[in-house]
């Protein structure tokens, strides 16, 4: 992947250095009847044995299989004192991919009339309170709809590489730039409203398992999304190199929910997925990828084929 003459964001806090400081702010997420919240994690598969984490932990994505009535995080406290830039090579490239998916959403918004409000990313190590709660390295990266921020303990790209297999080499780069494309996916869907829609839908269905079919079609429009930065950023800055789209669908065939599952338990639960199959997230990816437009990535039609 080329990405050295991608711009740095500004908006990536590194909180590496601090021993689990606070952080975020705002108001708790509420986490509800649907049995899932809806601040998202793109990858379940750092949870060895996957899914069924308590939501209070875990934000969005995960099965709720402890509480089924509605409750509210506390909000988050307050983090003293300033975060500061990234200085290493993996903060500058999580700042050169934020930074580029800023530009292609800003382009992307721009054409349809509206304007782009780019997320926040915070790097962090071990554990931080955010203002969707503790933000744990076990989570893998996430979303977090309340302070609208990217949550992201590097450690998880290695792992990401040794115990999954998602991806070798220096192909990892755009596998790992992918995953931090489908959590700014999630930001998109906020900034569109489709994140509350669905919240409300989640809170209106009548079993947990139409909860999680609802997350799915929430986790694969987020692939789509990201595919549609890596066809715009390749259009624009021809960052794309070979191997990169084969290392990205890998990934996302190794956190596939039939693929967790049946590593975690020995079988496969399809009513227990929450981010979709192998396949799905691959052919997902796949439409943003070769279309470049939001409006093939409607995961919510009723005529869409997950």
């Amino acid at each position: 992947m080329r990405w050295d003459d991608f711009r740095r964001s500004d908006n990536v806090e590194d909180d590496r250095g601090s021993s689990g400081g606070f952080g975020g702010g705002g108001f708790g997420l509420p986490v509800g009847g649907g049995g899932l919240g809806i601040g998202t994690v793109v990858v379940l598969g750092i949870i060895g044995w996957a899914l069924g984490i308590d939501p209070s932990v875990l934000i969005g994505g995960a099965e709720m299989i402890n509480n089924t009535r509605t409750h509210y995080q506390e909000p988050a406290q307050q983090r003293s004192g300033p975060t500061g830039a990234p200085k290493d090579q993996m903060g500058d490239f999580v700042a050169a991919v934020l930074g580029n998916t800023e530009d292609v959403w800003t382009q992307v918004f721009k054409e349809a009339g509206q304007t782009y409000r780019a997320p926040r990313l915070r790097l962090y190590s071990g554990a931080l309170q955010g203002g969707c709660g503790m933000a744990q390295s076990a989570m893998g990266p996430f979303y977090c709809p309340t302070d609208r921020r990217i949550y992201l303990d590097t450690s998880f790209f290695r792992d990401m590489q040794v115990r999954f297999h998602g991806c070798s080499g220096k192909a990892c780069e755009f596998a790992e730039a992918y995953v931090v494309a489908h959590e700014v996916g999630h930001h998109v869907q906020n900034l569109l409203g489709i994140l509350p829609k669905a919240r409300e839908a989640q809170q209106a269905a009548g079993s947990k398992a139409a909860a999680n079919r609802i997350q799915v079609r929430v986790e694969l429009q987020a692939d789509c999304f990201g595919g549609i930065w890596a066809n715009r950023s390749d259009q624009k800055w021809k960052s794309i190199e070979p191997g990169d789209v084969e290392a990205a669908l890998q990934t996302a065939a190794a956190i596939g929910d039939d693929r967790l599952q049946q590593q975690s338990r020995g079988y496969v639960v399809p009513d227990a997925f929450t981010h979709g199959s192998s396949e799905q997230r691959q052919r997902w990816f796949t439409i943003g990828l070769k279309s470049g437009k939001v409006s093939a990535c409607n995961t919510f039609a009723a005529n869409a084929q997950l």
